[in-house]
């Protein structure tokens, strides 16, 4: 529940749109924080969650430092949320940044991994929708329209936990206006975070990485087709659909079966980790939020020419490939046409 509020407009500096800054917070009645609830915190459903860094140290990251004076005072002042303005604007340089209204908020009791802790919520609005009004005028009634702020459409926002704060707090993000280089500014030059490496981070790197495996490097070293990797990806997907925990081991074991593409693999996931400046474990809880996630990128598809793609769900034994003299061909098993 949002305990205090701060708001503040914060431009486009390259265009000098300005920054104004309010002298105190908003009053709220219940109702109105009802609404503000809905329209700040709906949005946040996803459980990838991030951490606030700076490559010279934590201290020197503005948001961490302000956030952790807001968690000290266990609200939002005038003072830290003008500062927070005040970087947010020194970052909106870009051309195709707009400007919008920035609210710095303080909630109580918010449910993270099962513990109840407090949050700050840092939001901006920069897209206004029109609204029509059906007014009564006598026995007649005639419309207006206004332009504001639609509740089912947040634009840019993040919660920051009060948790984990020696790793920079747990944080959750949401962007849905940018995809450019634009969208830079509030996730890497305003926010700078990074991925947290948890439970979510090590199901999807480790699915990552051995996607890459399969449709990459397998196919350029190993006598596989495309039938063989669809099979792998399938069963790769299955075993973390079935599985509460990943151990290495019983997945190579399990899934990859052949020593050689094991031994194969093991190496290709060091250099992966080495390459991307990352590490996860050889065992770790599954996210099962990661696995959907990622497993609506597993499509296994066989693209023949540009006449026919075969999906490939599962029982590698009802596909079989071969050559007559028309040309390739795959032939394929099936019970009963849907």
């Amino acid at each position: 529940m949002i305990q205090n509020i701060v708001l503040h407009i914060v431009g486009n500096k390259s265009a000098e749109d300005g920054l104004f800054l309010s002298k105190s917070p908003l009053v709220l009645n219940d109702d109105l924080k009802e609404v503000l609830n809905h329209y700040f915190l709906t949005p946040f459903h996803s459980e990838e969650y991030f951490q606030l860094y700076h490559d010279s140290g934590l201290q020197f990251n503005v948001v961490y430092d302000m956030v952790s004076q807001i968690f000290e005072n266990q609200e939002v002042s005038v003072e830290t949320s003008v500062n927070l303005a005040k970087h947010l604007y020194e970052q909106s340089v870009h051309p195709k940044i707009k400007g919008g209204e920035f609210y710095i908020v303080y909630f109580n009791d918010c449910m993270l991994e099962g513990e109840t802790v407090d949050a700050v919520g840092l939001f901006k609005s920069e897209n206004k929708d029109t609204f029509l009004k059906v007014l009564q005028q006598d026995d007649n009634y005639r419309l207006e329209s206004e332009n504001g702020i639609n509740i089912n459409k947040l634009d840019k926002g993040c919660l920051i936990f009060n948790s984990d704060k020696a790793h920079g707090f747990v944080v959750s993000i949401v962007d849905n206006t940018n995809r450019g280089i634009e969208a830079q500014y509030w996730i890497d030059d305003f926010l700078h975070v990074r991925q947290r490496q948890d439970n979510y981070f090590n199901t999807h790197a480790l699915l990552s990485s051995y996607k890459k495996f399969v449709t990459k490097t397998l196919p350029k070293e190993f006598d596989v087709c495309k039938a063989d990797q669809a099979d792998l990806l399938n069963k790769s997907v299955q075993f973390f659909k079935e599985k509460d925990n990943f151990d290495l081991d019983e997945f190579s074991q399990e899934v990859i079966q052949q020593p050689e593409v094991i031994e194969r693999f093991q190496q290709f996931k060091n250099q992966y980790q080495e390459d991307n400046d990352i590490d996860f474990p050889d065992s770790f809880s599954i996210s099962e939020t990661a696995v959907k996630k990622q497993a609506r990128a597993f499509k296994s598809i066989i693209k023949l020419d540009k006449n026919f793609h075969i999906y490939v769900h599962g029982n590698r034994s009802l596909i079989e490939q071969g050559e007559d003299e028309k040309g390739k061909f795959y032939k394929v098993y099936y019970k009963e046409e849907n």
